[in-house]
């Protein structure tokens, strides 16, 4: 979950823990709203622990990713021909979002024909 989603969450659980609770505690209130507001408490409670949980497993998550790698290592022939693309290594698109690529010890890539193209490394193409 992303950061603001996870404040976002965190904001309403706060305010549905303090809010109506509150407001219906305040008012001489009789059976059915302690009980409602016992419910509404509790559920605020829970979404609270839930959304520091959630914030907890993304914090480990993001540093996860940011050491995401594409990898290629030992690769077999990759052949290209009439305009198409052959790679032996690891194909990103320019725009990617971040992390790294790598390729070693990779195959052969031929290319044969107009408009054909080869990579054995690491390709940021179009």
């Amino acid at each position: 979950m992303s950061r603001s989603r996870t404040a976002g969450v965190l904001t309403v659980a706060v305010l549905v823990i303090v809010s109506t609770p509150l407001v219906w505690l305040l008012g001489s209130p009789d059976a059915g709203q302690l009980v409602g507001a016992s419910v509404q408490a509790a559920t605020g409670v829970a979404a609270l622990v839930w959304a520091l949980f959630q914030r907890a497993s993304d914090d480990s998550g993001s540093a996860r990713r940011s050491r995401d790698q594409n990898v290629a290592v030992a690769t077999g022939r990759a052949r290209a021909e009439g305009g198409a693309i052959a790679s032996t290594g690891v194909r990103r698109p320019a725009r990617a979002p971040g992390g790294s690529a790598r390729a070693e010890r990779t195959g052969d890539a031929v290319a044969r024909g107009e408009g054909s193209r080869a990579s054995t490394g690491v390709d940021f193409g179009e």
